[in-house]
């Protein structure tokens, strides 16, 4: 589960602790609960980390259980895909995008700056 690490000025994003990055498959994604909002997902490219919505655009499906070829996830449902960089749609059904979170890797934790609930 998701925990602030650090605190914030007013309107400025929180980085949120979110997984080890240990536990991240390589080229895969990990479903990440956040309290209080919808879970992301927490993909491994490499040695690059990158955090999106789970869920779908399209429809209901979760990222973090699609296929992830190179920067893009498949959605298991429909197919659509997502390109992790940027969180664009890069095929159909899907076309609208995908939020995506600046990230980084802290003591060997994925960290994503993630805004308050009363913010968005």
């Amino acid at each position: 589960m998701a925990e602030v690490i650090e605190g914030t000025k007013k309107n400025e994003l929180q980085m949120r602790d979110l997984c080890e990055a240990s536990a991240v498959p390589a080229d895969s994604g990990l479903k990440v609960s956040v309290p209080g909002r919808d879970p992301v997902a927490v993909f491994r490219v490499g040695s690059e980390y990158f955090v999106i919505d789970d869920t779908c655009t399209h429809g209901n499906g979760s990222l973090a259980e699609g296929e992830t070829i190179g920067y893009e996830v498949t959605c298991p449902y429909h197919f659509g895909r997502f390109c992790l960089r940027t969180g664009q749609a890069t095929a159909p059904p899907c076309v609208d995008p995908v939020r995506i979170y600046r990230s980084e890797i802290r003591l060997g934790r994925v960290c994503a700056a993630i805004e308050d609930l009363d913010h968005e």
